[in-house]
């Protein structure tokens, strides 16, 4: 992509609407200071000492952030946190990002505030302490999500969707949630709707699709060990769904695929130290979105996101993100 293309996408950022629907959870860091370290008068055990706390949105937050990042003008999030402390957290840190609106995320107490606790001792993250549902989503919940789809269809350049949950059903993304995107698919098929989801994009309405390699070979029951059938393998996934298909696949790069069998792939671009893959993911899903907002093509889409991903994995850590300057700096010849 040479500079003159690079601006004219990245300049459409700022006047652009996305919506953002999915499972927002709380990124929560102890940071521990083992010089500091004591032993428990009590049990006798070792005492971890805490000398600073970091919360920040995590799963759909993180690709929240990543475009805030990128200058998104209006940024609707869907979703929900609990009555509790970690959605106290949660709401003050949504609310201090510009361009955020949270008129469709729930406040609830029928649910806990999805929370990924990450202890980090001198930098180095420990075993993590996880606050997760484990109960089926109320229907009331389900109602609200479904219609703030809806409400939102009218008013947004493209939606982008994270299924972060292990137990389906539990979460944002439920089938009621599904059903509201398939009505939105099907009644707007010009509007980019990119979706990615921990378990399987299994039985989803056709929408734009981003999996990782291991998740593709799995829904098209295919062995795809061998990476050079893949490309194939995105292609009849597209023409099958009528929209496009990304695959990440790690150090290998990125793989896009159109409904016309058009494939395209973007190399891994080179490391440049020490790296943290955490988040690497949600900065794929949020520049594929803004880009196909945007106007880019797919390959030019799967550029910008292959270069977001370099960029979030040398931030340690923490979950990064990658700007438009940073994007600049790699892209932009």
């Amino acid at each position: 992509m040479n500079r003159a293309r690079f601006e004219q996408i990245t300049a459409r950022f700022s006047k652009l609407r996305i919506a953002v629907i999915g499972d927002v959870c709380l990124d929560r860091y102890l940071e521990i200071d083992s010089s500091r370290g004591e032993t428990s008068i009590e049990t006798g055990l070792p005492v971890h000492n805490v000398t600073n706390v970091r919360s920040q949105p995590g799963a759909a937050g993180t690709i929240v952030n990543n475009l805030v990042a990128l200058g998104i003008q209006r940024i609707s999030v869907v979703g929900f946190a609990g009555k509790d402390g970690e959605g106290f957290e949660l709401m003050h840190a949504l609310r201090k990002m510009h361009g955020v609106h949270l008129e469709h995320f729930l406040e609830t107490p029928h649910r806990r505030t999805f929370t990924y606790t990450k202890p980090m001792l001198d930098g180095r993250e420990l075993s993590r302490l996880d606050l997760k549902n484990w109960t089926p989503t109320p229907a009331e919940v389900e109602k609200k999500i479904a219609g703030a789809i809806h409400a939102l269809v009218s008013d947004v350049d493209a939606f982008v969707v994270m299924d972060q949950v292990d137990v389906a059903g539990t979460g944002v993304v439920t089938a009621a949630a599904r059903e509201a995107l398939g009505e939105v698919a099907r009644s707007h098929p010009t509007l980019p709707i990119l979706a990615d989801s921990r378990r399987s994009l299994r039985d989803w309405p056709p929408v734009t699709m981003k999996m990782n390699g291991r998740e593709l070979g799995v829904l098209l029951e295919r062995d795809l060990s061998d990476l050079s059938t893949v490309p194939d393998a995105a292609a009849s996934l597209a023409t099958q769904t009528g929209r496009p298909v990304f695959i990440t696949l790690a150090e290998h790069g990125m793989v896009g695929a159109t409904p016309d069998s058009a494939t395209h792939r973007a190399a891994a671009l080179p490391i440049r130290g020490e790296i943290d893959i955490v988040g690497a993911g949600d900065a794929v899903s949020a520049n594929l979105c803004a880009a196909l907002a945007a106007g880019a093509e797919a390959h030019e889409a799967l550029e910008l996101a292959n270069a977001a991903a370099s960029i979030v994995i040398h931030q340690l850590g923490t979950t990064g993100v990658a700007s438009v300057e940073d994007l600049r700096g790699l892209i932009a010849s």
